[in-house]
């Protein structure tokens, strides 16, 4: 295989996955495996040489993230039916207090997305949304941006979401240290994504009416008096119940990272080692939700509700496999070296490799998974010929595909259509450009992380 005809195949087929993707009925996990097939035999592989990297690729990417996707989607689906979600986001109005409801909504979208899709989670919201809108008089813009990039970029960047788990899968990373750093370049680019929301509430002062089926804009804010929002708390569940899920978990995998990095040994080495893996983690906390939210179900609701969080993780498992299958191919066909050499002798720093590469992608094709899980495909090859640290080329490629969301991406959607924004050009500052302010302040920090260490 020469240098020039891999490269020549890894492009064609970066442009026949695009194809796929955008313009023909074929999904997502089908158009991975095909361009891997097409990259490998087009570029001189042989095809048995083709089949056998996707096999490993695949089996060994499904294998490190798969039993995490699973328990995770499970736990997702337990949060929607018992009212956790809600639970959360009331407490966090009530703890945060009057006039900082922005903050509670952008803090109810962080915790909320860990074991919830982003799309879920805005509409299981929306009715808290509004009825804090109406009740605060503050607008539903920007209360709606703030809960929205809390759960866009908790989502985006720290698992274990189904993307960056998948990406940390691809590229070898240690999913406790993602997780770790992950929420340390999430919460600045949260904060910046609030205060935007606040500035375009101001700009779009839009309140649902009374009966929360109309909207109106008054010409200028009302002012009301600081009394805490109330919200009808029938049917969801108490606050330790909500939180333990999602706490546990997170204590455990930090703590079983923060051991190895300490270097801990003996028994309390083991346990800790244990009880932090991510698997382990998940286990637990989805035990904790099933026998602390679901008391009131009978055994064949919850089971029912368990096997929807299972199908619905089939779909997911199957493109992070493909994408591990891609990045495989790409790593036997050698174009990893060829990669590696272009960007030694180049200014860019490596680390910007996977986030313009899901940059552009996630541009093109709109979805912020694809785009994170592709990236992480074609270019860890590279990645660790140059020595990049996993963790950092997974948070580069994460936080590349939050650029720009607009008219090819289902969130955009989701956002804009919640809250009644109808007009386009107010669509695009009203999402567009936060997810873009989000990336670029994820950028600095990611680049402040490389430096560091």
């Amino acid at each position: 295989m020469s240098g020039n005809q891999i490269i020549l195949s890894t492009l064609l087929g970066i442009v026949l996955l695009l194809f796929m993707l955008l313009k023909t009925k074929i999904h997502t996990f089908l158009a991975l495996i095909l361009a891997s097939i097409f990259i490998g035999g087009f570029g001189g592989m042989p095809l048995r040489e083709v089949l056998d990297a996707m096999v490993s690729g695949f089996g060994s990417t499904v294998g490190s993230i798969g039993i995490v996707l699973g328990l995770g989607m499970m736990m997702g689906e337990v949060f929607e039916v018992s009212g956790a979600a809600k639970r959360m986001a009331y407490n966090m109005i009530k703890w945060l207090g009057r006039n900082r409801e922005e903050e509670a909504m952008a803090f109810t979208g962080f915790l909320v997305s860990v074991p919830i899709f982003c799309d879920s989670g805005f509409i299981l919201l929306a009715p808290m949304l509004k009825e804090v809108s109406r009740q605060s008089k503050k607008s539903v813009v920007g209360l709606g941006i703030a809960l929205a990039s809390g759960l866009f970029i908790t989502h985006s960047v720290v698992p274990p979401t189904p993307g960056p788990v998948g990406v940390a899968g691809i590229f070898g990373a240690d999913i406790g240290s993602v997780i770790l750093w992950g929420i340390v370049i999430a919460i600045p680019m949260a904060a910046a994504a609030m205060f935007y929301g606040k500035h375009m509430g101001k700009k779009i002062y839009q309140l649902p009416t009374d009966d929360g089926e109309e909207w109106k804009r008054p010409r200028q804010p009302l002012m009301v008096p600081l009394s805490p929002v109330k919200m009808d708390e029938e049917g969801m569940p108490g606050t330790t119940n909500a939180f333990l899920p999602v706490v546990i978990p997170s204590i455990l995998i930090l703590l079983g990272t923060g051991g190895m990095m300490m270097g801990a040994v003996g028994n309390l080495g083991e346990a800790i080692a244990f009880f932090g893996n991510p698997i382990v983690a998940m286990i637990i906390a989805l035990l904790i939700a099933i026998y602390t939210l679901t008391r009131r179900m009978s055994r064949e609701r919850v089971v029912e509700i368990l096997e929807k969080g299972i199908q619905s993780s089939g779909s997911i498992i199957l493109i992070v496999g493909a994408g591990g299958a891609l990045g495989s191919v790409l790593t036997t066909s050698g174009i990893g070296q060829n990669m590696a050499v272009t960007i030694s002798q180049s200014k860019l720093p490596a680390i910007l490799l996977p986030f313009l590469v899901s940059t552009i992608l996630r541009f093109i094709q709109g979805s912020g998974t694809v785009a994170m899980l592709t990236s992480a495909s074609i270019t860890s090859p590279a990645m660790q010929t140059l020595g990049v640290d996993p963790v950092l080329a997974t948070l580069s490629a994460c936080v590349g595909s939050l650029f720009f969301s607009y008219f090819n991406d289902s969130f955009f959607w989701v956002v804009n259509r919640t809250i009644h924004i109808t007009d386009t050009e107010e669509q695009l500052k009203v999402w567009s450009v936060t997810t873009t302010i989000a990336w670029l302040v994820g950028l600095v920090c990611l680049l402040f992380l490389n430096a560091l260490l």
